[in-house]
């Protein structure tokens, strides 16, 4: 599959799965799942947690929803190739907020023993997708683990943590669940995300109703993101992002994706809808501003990428501080011998 290094540009329609039907792993169910609305006493209340599971699980009992897969599967794809950098094999794994499977598809069984897949919506868990790797379907949330500590060799997350209401407390979970030596990889929405939406309904709203409500849930930023991840516990972290951009007909075909995907906004504060005469202001606002020559309308998501790893004794230190015996003014009288350059 094409990783151009920028924007990934693409029509809106899906690809045809690239895993075949034959050597299906076995699938066991069992449930973890949270209390609903259940949420830690210390986190803020921003997301509908149990609104959240009633959309995730009304799009995936659609009966096309693999019409709607592509930017998930995308980004499945890529988390995919970030575990296959490791040159090693992980006996037990765990997809936290696996939907139907969009990493797993991509893994074989040579590099995955056993896969758990964790997800807050149960019809996500029964159409999953195929996968060699032998499965263990859980029904839990994302903010409450039920598994014990160094369970995981590896845990995976793909577009799912950013509609958790405590995610330092999500991170430290995932921190404790993994093995020493474990790693976390992760990818969720970044702030930039959907900005041209964002844009459109509030200059639209603004001008219609005299004043805007947000109807794109908030996001993490990046320059949050390490550190939140150092303050779990994870240690040699590597946080990168990425733009995707899709082209849609227009605003009422990117927002039809969206709830086929399970991504509406589900913020408390959210406004429960909008009027008529608004939401055609808003689609001609988007088309007006952001129209391409073609004259689709882009949406861009944009990506975070996450890698943490648990600390073990093994792993590389960086040395202590103040043990240097050289200073960093020094460096350029050093003589190194002409053999050793060429090294």
């Amino acid at each position: 599959m094409l990783r151009p290094a920028g924007l990934w540009h693409f029509c809106r329609r899906p690809r045809a799965a690239r895993v075949a039907a034959a050597n299906l792993g076995c699938r066991e169910v069992t449930s973890g799942v949270s209390p609903r609305g259940g949420t830690s006493s210390r986190a803020l209340n921003i997301f509908d947690r149990d609104l959240k599971r009633k959309q995730k699980n009304w799009a995936a009992q659609q009966p096309e929803p693999r019409k709607f897969d592509y930017l998930k599967e995308e980004v499945g794809s890529r988390i995919a190739d970030r575990v296959y950098d490791i040159p090693r094999d992980f006996p037990l794994a765990l997809d936290l907020g696996c939907g139907r499977g969009y990493i797993a598809q991509y893994l074989n069984k040579e590099t995955i023993g056993k896969f758990f897949q964790a997800d807050i919506a149960e019809n996500a868990l029964k159409n999953s997708l195929e996968t060699e790797i032998p499965t263990v379907s859980v029904l839990v949330d994302e903010e409450f683990l039920p598994f014990r500590e160094n369970t995981f060799d590896l845990v995976v997350s793909s577009l799912s943590l950013h509609w958790v209401n405590d995610l330092p407390r999500a991170l430290q979970q995932i921190h404790y669940v993994l093995k020493p030596d474990g790693v976390f990889i992760g990818a969720m929405f970044g702030g930039d995300t959907l900005y041209e939406l964002r844009c459109s309904l509030q200059l639209a709203e603004t001008e219609r109703e005299g004043g805007f409500s947000p109807h794109i849930s908030p996001f993490t930023a990046v320059n949050d993101l390490g550190h939140l991840l150092g303050r779990a516990g994870f240690n040699t972290l590597t946080v990168d992002t990425d733009e995707i951009q899709v082209n849609y007909p227009g605003m009422f075909e990117l927002m039809e994706d969206l709830q086929g995907m399970g991504e509406s906004n589900c913020s408390w504060n959210r406004k429960a809808l909008l009027h008529r005469n608004t939401m055609l202001a808003a689609a001609a606002v988007y088309r007006e501003m952001y129209r391409n020559e073609d004259g689709s309308v882009p949406a861009t998501y944009q990506i975070y990428y996450m890698i943490g790893w648990k600390y073990h004794e093994s792993q590389a230190r960086p040395a202590k501080r103040g043990s240097a015996t050289v200073s960093f003014g020094e460096l350029g009288k050093i003589n190194i011998p002409e053999g050793e350059k060429s090294q």
